[in-house]
């Protein structure tokens, strides 16, 4: 008698264990149930915004753009979620690295900014515009002959310019224009005696044989 009194009473505790988890199981049902009602309630009012706001614009683009290929073009995105997600890390990641950088450029302006108001005040740039006029008048004034002889006598030009800018010739020069600009000012005195008179200076006579040798030199040339 106690034996069935005990297997009875497991039997009622075991039913009763049943029942609380299968009373549990209803209310998480019907919590999960109210979840998803309050859910609905808050997204209906929002899909519904969206579907009208779609139908609106689709209404715009409904003569380009097929139902099919709407739904081929979302079903591609819905497949490609996760290379969309990646580029999205993507782009915060670059969007992080100009936050960092971000300095930098607007160093290199500041920089840029003031070197070119430094070359301004020097006048660089007015001497930009006065070359480019320059070079204008050359392109007009040589034609295409004249620009091929330049390039088969360029090495010439160039060696004669070099042995031009020597600076005892150029020094040479300098002093002669200066002397010259003083000089020329001065009265002259033309007669026969007063040159006679300058030939009595050994400078002079120095200067009348260089120059003579020099007529010489270009004789010979012109021969």
């Amino acid at each position: 008698m106690e034996q069935a009194m005990l297997e009875l009473t497991q039997k009622i505790d075991a039913l009763t264990a049943q029942v609380a988890y299968l009373t549990e199981q209803a209310q998480a049902a019907e919590r999960g149930r109210q979840e998803r009602a309050e859910l609905m309630e808050i997204i209906n009012p929002i899909a519904k915004d969206a579907m009208r706001l779609a139908s609106n614009e689709l209404e715009d683009i409904q003569e380009y753009v097929e139902l099919a290929d709407l739904v081929r073009l979302v079903k591609k995105i819905v497949r490609h979620g996760p290379q969309f997600e990646m580029l999205v890390d993507q782009i915060d990641s670059v969007t992080d690295l100009i936050d960092v950088i971000g300095p930098i450029p607007r160093q290199g302006m500041d920089a840029a900014t003031t070197l070119l108001s430094a070359l301004e005040q020097k006048g660089y740039f007015t001497f930009a515009r006065s070359a480019t006029h320059i070079v204008d008048n050359i392109v007009t004034s040589f034609s295409e002959e004249d620009v091929n002889r330049l390039g088969d006598n360029v090495v010439l030009i160039l060696n004669t310019v070099k042995d031009m800018t020597q600076p005892e010739i150029m020094t040479f020069v300098r002093n002669t224009l200066q002397v010259a600009e003083q000089e020329v000012d001065k009265p002259v005195n033309t007669s026969m005696w007063a040159i006679l008179a300058q030939l009595r200076d050994p400078a002079v006579r120095r200067g009348l044989a260089l120059t003579l040798r020099v007529l010489r030199v270009i004789g010979a040339q012109a021969k």
